[in-house]
């Protein structure tokens, strides 16, 4: 592909080991990284920019290619 893994709010759920929901309300938060664009499912992010604030702010509970979310 292009070089560029994006995920949705789904995936930033199972990344973070969080509801869909819970993770569209973090996802407003001002400290959590601007979406790169959208689609009509929704917003969209570089996986790298969440798992770097993840980390950051000690939210990070996937633990890298396991094959699952």
């Amino acid at each position: 592909m292009g070089g560029m893994d994006l995920v949705g709010v789904k995936e930033i759920g199972q990344m973070l080991g969080v509801s869909r929901q819970r993770a569209d309300q973090l996802s407003r938060a001002g400290d959590f990284p601007s979406p790169v664009g959208e689609i009509s499912a929704g917003r969209i992010w570089l996986r790298d920019d969440i798992e770097a604030w993840a980390k950051s702010t000690g939210r990070y509970a996937w633990g890298g290619d396991t094959g699952k979310g």
